[in-house]
């Protein structure tokens, strides 16, 4: 008699699990991309420092093959609960054994979990929940986000008061447990003490007839081991993630010495970080687009630094840093194209490292007005540079969407990026090429009211079929940096060149 009640117990098991199973509708989505891309991929040629002989600073390939995958399942149980997991594949460059792309593939950690969440409502309301790793991009127009568009762990809160008004929260932690402490004799801080970045933010979603406006704000902490990982020997190495580079972006400029020689110096437990932003969209006079956008950002100092001019006198530098953005587009829709004009202006350094800087901070910016320096089109082929505008100025023009034939379309911008810094940072930089350090560091060139860039783009996209997309890029960057100017830097010298590329993409997605 046991053995049978086991066994009905059993099967009850088995068929209330297949009719738990059949209640859940499984949906898939995802994007194949293919690209194959040629060009000069930076903006110095050859630098050398003092008593060295020179260097030629790219020895990499002009052309490179490429391809990615990303696949979504959704488990949808109801309109009140799913569950998302986003994979992706690569970026698997052809040839490179380790990524699986050479002779017999086999690529290992090739395959990564970029998001993984549910949605969950909360009974009789309009609240709807999200937790879990997912895409966080913080309220935006004109330009895209200058402070954080990534993947992140948190928990996301919307709640819809009417058609007109609704109300977001979030928690993110970005950045915890990375710190590991193995510098000798070091015993004030243990391996993952006070190591944590959170994020807490406020979104208000306001929707009216021809205006959509959110304004946001955001508050960080920040521990003082956050932004540092081992000891080297020398200094503190910084933490590795996916997207973005935390100590280029939320501290001072890196050549003054203040990435990793300043962070974690306080004896404060936490400093703090605040941004807010004011987006709006303006669609009143259709077909006329009119967007603007400002933004304020402030990190809280984390310790000081010492920085010397070229004459060697030594002084201490603050951490802090805080400054502004504001940009705006303005566009009419017309038949065969869409005109329009673009411009930026954010706030930069003084000139007196003592003071800090007056650059925005940012997490993880993802400026899209141009797709070169910028992220406005598929730009994962030669780089993905994550550019906050911070320190610069700009203006552009762009006939977006023109086409003659049909599934046919063309995009062309031309624009021009100067710098608001002032020339008197030069000197306390470690070399005549710092102002390249910050495009190494995915922000974007560090630019002085003395520099310039030129940046054309054209955009070839062409439908083949309904989830085929096959889209030609070309980029060109004339580089108009001062030469003059940075000769005033403590040593070393550089050969700017212009910067290029030719990018083929092929794109099925589903």
């Amino acid at each position: 008699m046991r053995r049978i009640c086991t066994l009905i117990l059993a099967a009850g098991l088995v068929f209330g699990a297949v009719t738990g199973a059949s209640a859940i509708d499984f949906n898939a989505k995802g994007q194949w991309l293919m690209g194959f891309a040629g060009g000069e991929h930076g903006l110095l040629s050859q630098t050398r420092d003092a008593g060295a002989q020179k260097q030629k600073v790219n020895n990499g390939d002009n052309f490179r093959a490429a391809q990615r995958v990303r696949l979504q399942l959704d488990a949808v149980a109801s309109e009140a609960l799913s569950g998302t997991v986003y994979f992706e594949i690569g970026t698997q460059n052809w040839g490179v054994a380790s990524q699986g792309g050479a002779l017999g593939a086999d690529g290992t950690n090739q395959i990564k979990v970029k998001r993984a969440y549910i949605d969950w409502a909360v009974p009789d309301t309009d609240a709807k929940v999200r937790m879990g790793i997912q895409g966080v991009t913080m309220p935006n127009a004109a330009g895209g986000s200058a402070v954080m568009d990534t993947d992140v762990a948190g928990v996301t809160a919307a709640y819809q008061f009417n058609e007109n008004v609704g109300l977001t929260a979030l928690w993110a932690r970005p950045i915890n447990d990375n710190f590991v402490n193995n510098r000798p004799g070091y015993t004030r801080e243990h391996t993952g003490y006070l190591d944590n970045i959170d994020l807490f933010s406020l979104m208000l979603p306001l929707t009216f007839e021809g205006v959509k406006a959110t304004p946001w704000a955001m508050y960080g902490m920040i521990g003082r081991n956050a932004l540092k990982t081992t000891w080297d020997g020398t200094q503190w190495d910084s933490p590795s993630t996916a997207d973005g580079n935390l100590p280029y972006s939320l501290r001072p400029y890196p050549a003054l010495g203040a990435t990793n020689a300043g962070i974690g110096s306080t004896n404060k437990q936490y400093v703090g970080a605040f941004w807010a932003g004011l987006p709006v969209q303006l669609t009143l006079w259709d077909p006329l687009n009119i967007e603007i956008d400002v933004n304020y950002g402030w990190t809280e100092g984390m310790g000081r630094f010492d920085y010397s001019n070229r004459q060697g006198f030594v002084r201490r530098g603050s951490t802090e840093r805080q400054g502004w953005l504001a940009k705006g587009l303005v566009e009419y829709k017309m038949d065969w194209a869409t005109p329009g004009v673009f411009g930026w202006y954010a706030s930069g350094d003084i000139g007196n490292p003592k003071d800090g800087s007056q650059r925005m901070p940012s997490l993880v910016p993802m400026g899209n007005f141009t797709s070169y320096l910028g992220d406005g089109n598929y730009g994962w082929m030669l780089q993905d540079y994550g550019v906050d505008y911070a320190g610069t100025w700009g203006v552009g023009a762009q006939l977006k969407d023109l086409s003659f034939v049909e599934n046919l379309s063309h995009t062309f911008r031309a624009a021009y990026w100067g710098g608001t810094n002032s020339p008197s940072m030069v000197k306390y930089m470690d070399s005549a090429y710092s102002w390249n350090d910050g495009l190494g560091g995915g922000t974007g060139p560090y630019l002085t009211t003395n520099d310039g860039l030129v940046e054309f783009n054209l955009v070839n996209s062409y439908k083949m079929y309904e989830n085929f997309d096959v889209n030609l890029e070309g980029d060109y960057i004339v580089n108009c940096m001062d030469n003059s100017t940075w000769k005033k830097a403590h040593g070393g010298s550089f050969e700017k060149q212009d910067m290029w590329k030719v990018q083929a993409t092929f794109a099925y997605s589903f």
